[in-house]
C-alpha cells in the first residue's frame, strides 16, 4: 500500500495548493504527544532529530494519515466518483470502495494499528486553514454520526467504539442480593421465551438500548457478518489495555454468550429481528459469541448486569407475568377464551354466594 499512501499524498498536497512543509511543522508542534501514544516504539523512531528517527516518525504519520483521510473522503463520496482520482484508479474510485476499502477499513480497526485523531485534526487545520473542530473530525471518522462523549476521541477505533454505545445506560443498579448470588444460571434466548419472555428491536441500536420491561426483552439489531469478530475483538481488547474506558462492549458481548447457547436460540432473535445473519449459518453465529467472550472480565455492579439478574432471574414475578402473557395472551382467541372463563368463574362465585344469602 506504500504507493498509494504516496499517490494519496500528492492528491491532498494538489488539492489544498498547500506547501509540504507547512504540513510537517504542524505534526512536528505535537511529535512528542504522537510519541507517547504508542507503546513500545523503538529506538530508532524516537532518536534525535540528528540522527533521522524523528524524521522518519514525522513522515509515517503525514503519509499514514493522508492516506487515512483521503480513503475516508472516498466512502463518504457513496460511491460516486472523485474527481481527483481516475475513474479505473485502484483504492480511490467506486471499484476501490466496493472491492478493496472494506479490507482497509478492517485494518483501520485492528487496535494495533491505530492512528492519533490529534495527527488527523493537524492535518486537516493546514489543510483548510480554518480552526480545528472535535466534532468534525470525529464525524468524518466514523462516516458522519457523531459518536458519543465530548471532545476529540483517542483513534479511529475508540470514535466507532463510541458510536456503538449512544444514549444512557440502563440506570437500575443491582440490588445486594442480586451481587452475592454470582452462581446463576442465565436461561438461553429458546428457554426465555418458552418461559414466557418476549424478544422484541430496540428504538436505537447502541449497545446500551437492552431493556426489560413488562416481560419483554428488547435489545438493539446486530449485524452479524465477517466482520463482526475483530471488531468485537479489537474493541474488547482496547476497553482491557486501556484503563477508564470501561467495559461496555465486554459486558455486551458476555450477555449475547449468555442467552446464546445454540443455532435454535439464533433462529429465534433472527426472528425477531434481534440479529441480522449476514453469514449463512446459525450455528456458526453461535459458535462465534461463544468463542469471543471466552476469558471475560466483566465490571461488577454493572447496568447490564442488572438488567439479567433483576429483570430475567431473580424476580419470579417476572417469569410468572410472562409466563401468563405468553399463554393466554399471544392471540385474540387466547384472550377471549379467559376472559369467558373468568366471567363464567365470576357468575359461579356470585350464584353461590346469592344462594346462601338465600339460605339464611
Amino acid at each position: 500500500m506504500e504507493e498509494h499512501k504516496h499517490r494519496a499524498l500528492r492528491q491532498l498536497l494538489l488539492r489544498a495548493d498547500r506547501p509540504l512543509d507547512n504540513f510537517v511543522a504542524a505534526v512536528e508542534e505535537v511529535v512528542e504527544e504522537l510519541e507517547g501514544a504508542y507503546m513500545d516504539l523503538h529506538g530508532e523512531w524516537r532518536a534525535g532529530r540528528d540522527s533521522g528517527g524523528r524524521d522518519r516518525f514525522v513522515a509515517m504519520m503525514i503519509f499514514d494519515g493522508c492516506f487515512l483521510l483521503e480513503m475516508m473522503r472516498c466512502t463518504a463520496a457513496d460511491g460516486k466518483q472523485v474527481g481527483d482520482y481516475a475513474h479505473n484508479d485502484p483504492i480511490f474510485s467506486p471499484h476501490g470502495i466496493l472491492y478493496m476499502v472494506p479490507y482497509i477499513r478492517r485494518d483501520v480497526l485492528m487496535l494495533e494499528n491505530q492512528l492519533p485523531l490529534l495527527l488527523l485534526q493537524k492535518l486537516v487545520e493546514v489543510e483548510s486553514g480554518k480552526p480545528p473542530n472535535d466534532d468534525f473530525i470525529n464525524r468524518m471518522v466514523n462516516h458522519g454520526t457523531r459518536p458519543a462523549g465530548i471532545g476529540l476521541g483517542l483513534h479511529p477505533l475508540d470514535v466507532f467504539r463510541r458510536s456503538m454505545l449512544t444514549g444512557p445506560q440502563n440506570p437500575e443498579p443491582p440490588s445486594p442480593q442480586d451481587i452475592e448470588d454470582d452462581n446463576a444460571i442465565i436461561r438461553s434466548a429458546v428457554g426465555l421465551y418458552e418461559a414466557g419472555i418476549q424478544f422484541k428491536p430496540s428504538k436505537t441500536l447502541s449497545l446500551h438500548d437492552i431493556r426489560f420491561r413488562r416481560g419483554t426483552l428488547s435489545m438493539p439489531t446486530v449485524s452479524v457478518d465477517d466482520s463482526t469478530e475483530y471488531m468485537f475483538l479489537n474493541m474488547m481488547a482496547f476497553e482491557r489495555l486501556h484503563a477508564g474506558a470501561g467495559n461496555d462492549v465486554t459486558g455486551y458481548v458476555f450477555f449475547m454468550d449468555n442467552i446464546i447457547d445454540s443455532a435454535k436460540d439464533v433462529a429465534l432473535l433472527s426472528s425477531k429481528g434481534i440479529i441480522q445473519n449476514a453469514i449463512g449459518s446459525d450455528q456458526a453465529v453461535a459458535k462465534l459469541f461463544n468463542t469471543i467472550s471466552r476469558d471475560v472480565v466483566l465490571e461488577p455492579n454493572s447496568a447490564l448486569d442488572a438488567v439479567q439478574r433483576q429483570g430475567l432471574l431473580r424476580q419470579p414475578w417476572n417469569m410468572w407475568r410472562a409466563n401468563l402473557i405468553h399463554t393466554y395472551f399471544r392471540s385474540p382467541w387466547a384472550f377471549l377464551f379467559l376472559a369467558a372463563a373468568v366471567f363464567l368463574l365470576g357468575m359461579t362465585v356470585m350464584q353461590t354466594v346469592y344462594t346462601v344469602l338465600q339460605f339464611y
